[in-house]
């Protein structure tokens, strides 16, 4: 069904997402570079970034509850006028009050109002547009995410470098002032209102209900999001820990080769966000299974550079091809099954599912790069004796899943068959 995609909704949703998530990026990559410039920790640093990423963890849920219950336009505009004003406060007690001590609990605050906006954000997509302009609007809202990771690096580097942070406190609030001002003019349907209830009950009763839609209604989401998490798991482990250690330290190469690295798989992560837009009239749920297996396949590539005596430079352009294909195929992964998910999902509990997407992809990360981390630490310059056999492992579950996704689009509607 061709539906139309910049509708004056998405257009505003989209152009608030732009502003909202260049701000916001921009200033946590300046917030890292002062942490570090103060602490010259990297165990201080990593212990800020694991503190500030709990709340969205562990309040996630209850923002998919507060997205199905409330005015999701409202909750937005409230989010982001909250996190301009929080912004616009550490700006304020930066110079007295301590660096360290404001930038951590601007880390919390943020964390805390993010684990209510992405689920809302997400519930909001299929609210907007129908048919394949769900997924095109899917990809669309991860392009932006992915262009925020490529070029606020150097944004935030350029203005951090010259001016200090906070600078880049005042223009981040200003970010998010304007996407609050965009999402006032976006126009929802009503939603129907529903029993007052205290909010004990209401928490109980709409977590027991997302679990058992999960597990009874729609058990085909549940294993389509735990092989989402399995995704998160692998690329967290050998793309985010594993790359730079085998760049940096396995081959020894400069910094900058990495950087080079870097920027190549954030244009791969928006060509994937990319293909999936172009390709959503053709998309198949089975064409999912064949992403995981090249997964796979890009993992056993990069694995076999090493015992295969390959010249330092050569196995760099080996791992960069393997790790950028590897992007690639997680953006498309992820935009296409959150579509499926969407599109499986009423939208009385589109905001509790979402929420479910979110805290179980931000779960695997830390898990995946602190095994992977251990794992390379542990086979030094042996890193084949990880990558390939996490390959066949990756290829494994790709050839697997195969028949669930087959079965996926086979039913009426593309519901899968139990």
């Amino acid at each position: 069904m061709k539906t139309k995609l910049f509708t004056p909704n998405f257009t505003r949703l989209l152009l608030g997402q732009i502003s909202s998530l260049f701000g916001n990026y921009t200033l946590k990559f300046a917030i890292s570079m002062y942490i570090l410039e103060q602490t010259g920790s990297a165990a201080v640093f990593a212990g800020l970034l694991a503190l500030a990423m709990l709340p969205t963890i562990l309040l996630s849920p209850f923002g998919g509850i507060l997205a199905d219950r409330a005015d999701r336009r409202a909750i937005m505009v409230a989010l982001d006028g909250l996190s301009g004003g929080c912004v616009l406060a550490a700006a304020l007690l930066f110079p007295g009050a301590g660096g360290l001590p404001v930038t951590a609990g601007l880390l919390v605050a943020l964390s805390v109002l993010g684990a209510f906006e992405s689920p809302t954000v997400q519930a909001c997509v299929p609210q907007m547009l129908d048919g394949e302009a769900v997924m095109q609007g899917n990809a669309l809202v991860g392009q932006v995410s992915s262009l925020a990771g490529l070029v606020t690096p150097f944004l935030g580097s350029l203005v951090y470098t010259a001016w200090g942070l906070t600078p880049v406190l005042y223009g981040t609030a200003v970010c998010f002032w304007i996407t609050a001002l965009l999402e006032c003019g976006i126009r929802l349907p009503p939603r129907p209102r529903s029993e007052r209830m205290s909010v004990r009950r209401i928490i109980r009763e709409d977590l027991a209900a997302g679990l058992r839609f999960l597990r009874r209604e729609e058990p085909g989401i549940l294993r389509l999001l735990l092989l989402a998490g399995l995704v998160s798991l692998f690329v967290a482990g050998t793309v985010v820990v594993g790359f730079p250690y085998l760049v940096r330290t396995v081959l020894g190469l400069s910094a900058e080769h990495y950087g080079a690295a870097e920027s190549a798989m954030g244009a791969a992560a928006v060509a994937g966000s990319l293909c999936a837009g172009l390709t959503a009239r053709r998309f198949r749920p089975v064409y999912l299974a064949g992403i995981f297996f090249g997964f796979g396949v890009c993992l056993l590539a990069a694995g076999a550079v090493f015992p295969a005596g390959l010249p330092v430079f050569g196995c760099y352009l080996v791992l960069l091809a393997a790790f950028c294909a590897c992007q690639f195929g997680c953006s498309l992964f992820s935009t296409c099954a959150i579509t499926l998910i969407q599109q499986r999902t009423p939208p009385e509990l589109m905001g509790k599912i979402m929420s479910c997407v979110f805290t179980l992809s931000l779960c695997a990360q830390p898990v995946g790069q602190l095994v992977y981390g251990g794992l390379f630490d542990l086979c030094g310059a042996r890193a084949h004796w990880v990558l390939l056999p996490s390959g066949l492992a990756v290829c494994g579950i790709g050839l697997a899943c195969r028949r669930f996704f087959l079965a996926w689009g086979s039913g009426p509607a593309g519901r899968p068959r139990a």
